[in-house]
């Protein structure tokens, strides 16, 4: 007959096995988990991406560009921008002068009232 004082090994709460938990909560578990996976492989993908876009060299662009470009009487350049043909002048007196980009010779002028 066992004896009353002494509790049995199995009734101990320590030594009972865990719960299993419900079908609802294992799934919530394994989502969080993947998601989780996931957003930092993501982060890395995002990290590496910037380091190498980053640490590439700059392309390097050819600019031929005229020697001179003369500008009329009292006026002086207040932005100049290039494209495909020319050289785009704007200037303090509210002009745009175009210049060609190989001779440098005044193409056009506008004035910008």
């Amino acid at each position: 007959m066992p004896d009353p004082q002494k509790p049995d090994p199995q009734d101990d709460p320590a030594h009972a096995a865990p719960p299993t938990p419900p079908p609802d909560l294992r799934f919530l578990r394994l989502l969080v988990t993947t998601l989780t996976a996931v957003l930092i492989i993501g982060i890395i993908a995002i990290v590496a991406l910037l380091v190498m876009r980053l640490s590439a060299p700059a392309p390097r662009i050819a600019l031929d560009l005229p020697e001179s470009v003369t500008l009329p009487e009292g006026a002086q350049a207040a932005a100049v921008t290039l494209t495909r043909d020319h050289v785009v002048v704007v200037t303090d007196t509210d002009a745009v002068l175009f210049f060609d980009r190989v001779s440098g010779a005044l193409r056009h002028s506008l004035s910008i009232e």
